[in-house]
Order: C-alpha cells, then sequence, then structure tokens
C-alpha cells in the first residue's frame, strides 16, 4: 500500500502543471476551491480502494492525504530555490505568496522529505497491522509546531496584510495532527509500564551514580537558559544581555517575517515547561509520561530548529538578519546542540526505560507475578 501511496502522491504535479498553465485556475478563491476539492477526491481515491479490506486506523487516511500535500510542499521549496520551474508561478502570485520566505522554504522541505518519510513509514504500519505509536508521537509533535508557528507568523509578521483565501486551509493541516495527538496519546503504550527487580534497583540510585542522566539534566538546564534568553529578546526586553544577543550573535529573531520570533515565543510558553519536566522527570523515578511527552517534543524541536537554522542561513534573508561571520560558529553549534538536547532525552528513555517504570509489588505483597517474570516479559517485548 505504501508504494500505491508513494507513487500515486506525485500525481500532485499534474494539478500543479495543469492550474499553472490555464489562467482561469489562478484567482485567489478558485485556488482555495481546487484545494478542497483535491483533498476530498484523494480522500475518495484512498477510501474506494480500500473499501475490500479497510484499515481499522482513521489515521491511515489523514497520512495518505498530506502524502499527496507533501509533494507540493516540495516543489513550491525547489521552485523557490530556482531547482525546477513551471509548476508554482501562479501560487506564488495569488496563492499563498509567504511561502518564499527562508524560513517557510526550509518548513517546505521539512514538510516534503522528513514528513513524507515518516508518512509511508506509518502506512506500512497500518497495513501490516504493527503498533506505529511512538512514530505517530514524534510526528505529532513536529507537525503541530510546524503548523502553529507557520500560522501565527503570517498573521504575526510583515505577511499579516496579505492572507487570501487559500492561507484558511492551513487550519486542516493543524487541526489533524492535533487530533492525531489526542488520539495517540490516549491509546496504550507498546511497552509496559510495570518493571520489577530491574526497575526497582534503577531507581535506588542517586543521579551523581547516573552520569548520562546527570548529563543531561545539565544540558536541559542549559536548554532552558537559552529558551529563556531567546523568549525575552523576542519580548523586546530592555536588559542588556538580550541586547548584545540580538545585535551580536542572532538578529534573524528580529526578522519581519515573523517566523523567527513566533517560534521563540511558542519555545519560551510551551517548550520552556516541558524542558523543566523533564529535569523533574530524571530525578524522579517512576514517570511514566517521559516517553510520551519526550518524543512529542523531540519531534516539535527538530522541526523548529530545521526551519530556524536553515532560515537564517538561506539566500533569501537579507544581510542585515544573518548571523554575523564572527559569531557564526558559536550561533550554529550552540542552535545544534539546543536541537539535539531533547532528541537525547527522548533517546535515553527509550533505550533504557526502567527509571521511568511503576514498581511492581514483589511476591507476597499482592500475589501479583514474580518480579522477574514482569522483567522477563519486558524484555521480550
Amino acid at each position: 500500500m505504501e508504494t500505491l501511496v508513494f507513487l500515486f502522491s506525485f500525481s500532485a504535479l499534474g494539478v500543479l502543471y495543469a492550474m499553472n498553465t490555464t489562467p482561469e485556475f489562478q484567482e485567489p478563491y478558485v485556488i482555495l476551491e481546487i484545494g478542497v476539492a483535491v483533498l476530498v477526491i484523494v480522500f475518495l481515491f484512498y477510501y474506494l480502494i480500500t473499501r475490500g479490506n479497510p484499515p481499522k486506523d482513521f489515521l491511515f487516511f489523514v497520512f495518505a492525504e498530506f502524502c499527496f500535500t507533501c509533494v507540493i510542499d516540495l516543489t513550491s521549496a525547489l521552485e523557490y530555490d530556482g531547482v525546477i520551474s513551471g509548476f508554482m508561478d501562479f501560487y506564488q502570485r495569488t496563492g499563498e505568496p509567504y511561502l518564499g520566505t527562508a524560513y517557510a522554504i526550509m518548513m517546505c522541505y521539512w514538510d516534503g522529505i522528513a514528513h513524507f518519510i515518516l508518512y509511508l513509514m506509518m502506512i506500512s504500519r497500518i497495513t501490516d497491522r504493527r503498533a506505529y505509536r511512538t512514530l505517530g508521537l514524534f510526528w505529532a509533535g513536529s507537525l503541530c509546531a510546524n503548523m502553529s508557528v507557520f500560522i501565527s507568523g503570517i498573521v504575526a509578521g510583515k505577511y499579516g496584510s496579505e492572507i487570501r483565501p487559500a492561507f484558511w486551509i492551513n487550519f486542516l493541516f493543524l487541526l489533524m495532527p492535533i487530533l492525531g495527538a489526542v488520539t495517540l496519546f490516549t491509546r496504550p503504550k507498546d511497552r509496559p509500564l510495570i518493571g520489577g527487580y530491574n526497575a526497582q534497583h534503577a531507581q535506588t540510585m542517586k543521579l551523581i551514580w547516573r552520569p548520562l542522566d546527570l548529563i543531561l539534566v545539565v544540558l536541559l538546564l542549559a536548554a532552558m537558559a537559552f529558551t529563556i534568553l531567546r523568549g525575552l529578546v523576542a519580548l523586546d526586553s530592555p536588559l542588556e544581555a538580550c541586547s548584545v544577543y540580538l545585535s551580536q550573535y542572532e538578529p534573524y529573531l528580529k526578522d519581519p517575517v515573523g517566523y523567527p520570533r513566533v517560534m521563540m515565543l511558542h519555545l519560551f510558553f510551551y517548550g520552556l515547561p516541558l524542558l523543566g519536566a523533564f529535569v523533574y522527570g530524571l530525578l524522579r523515578p517512576g514517570c511514566t509520561w517521559m516517553s510520551d511527552w519526550t518524543t512529542f517534543f523531540a519531534g516539535a524541536m527538530i522541526q523548529c530548529q530545521w526551519s530556524h537554522i536553515g532560515g537564517s542561513l538561506h539566500p533569501r534573508t537579507t544581510t542585515p538578519f544573518r548571523i554575523p561571520n564572527d559569531a557564526f560558529w558559536t550561533v550554529l553549534g550552540a542552535n545544534l546542540l539546543y536541537a539535539a538536547v531533547p532528541i537525547m532525552v527522548a533517546m535515553r528513555v527509550h533505550s533504557n526505560p526502567y527509571f521511568f517504570l511503576k514498581i511492581a509489588p514483589f511476591p507476597g505483597q499482592t500475589g501479583l507475578p514474580n518480579s522477574e517474570e514482569k522483567d522477563t516479559k519486558y524484555k521480550d517485548k
């Protein structure tokens, strides 16, 4: 099924070419109407071909539909960068002109490559009746961050006065990952939440005897400080440290397109509490929520930082807002490390989860099975 989805998704190029060569299809409201009609047709196509063996998971249709739009996003990014031509000229003029900003181009690359691969992987797992919850949470975090920053940046930035009908279809792409996240968070976990002897042993160890966790706590605290600094810069704080950072390190935070500032505010108000919660989760044993939320936030962070770093380096970002040459490697290194910290925390939680499990009572306490048997079951999973 994933092969069919992959091949059918590229029919989007035919739709774009037809619209690009037909003036009647290039009016703002006509673009919106065609966009909605195409999404309905794509849904009906997948619904009809799966009637004989319908998927058990409704998210199959979301992923298959979004594969189609991934090709459109990748085409948009490639055309803005001059790699291809003849597909998106009309959309640049009368559809969504803000897609030509550096941040939006990098966002489209992420959607057209990273999300496309994730969709195909999850479709394959749904078709084979295999679990994909972890992949799904990573995708939901990534697309939620993607679309929330994108929509807010359009409204708050310099393109707020150039909103056209096609803008409103973006809310569908924000609603679906939110719905997907709620669905996936409420499903049973792929792994058990209860451990026995191994979990008890891991949870008796102080932080000083867990060097990896200690390093991650330090990195998380540093990430929190970095988030606060850039959040205050986005809020126009008069602190000298904010002025120095803005002028000498990341002037891109004040790019009038609005995306960098909105992203910093998202991380300040939503990312900062999660970073603090992860510190707590590394200090307090038995936080079973860590596996889900670290995965979700890792997806959000890597998407945001990909677009932010790429946007600040892209030729479409004007010279005054690019990273100064004398601070280039410092800023790049800090941003890469900032993106890597949530990913490292998520990998730590999933690779050795005993510290984050609930402890099973030992025999004689409640009559539950032997704790070592619990660990054996966990390993088999």
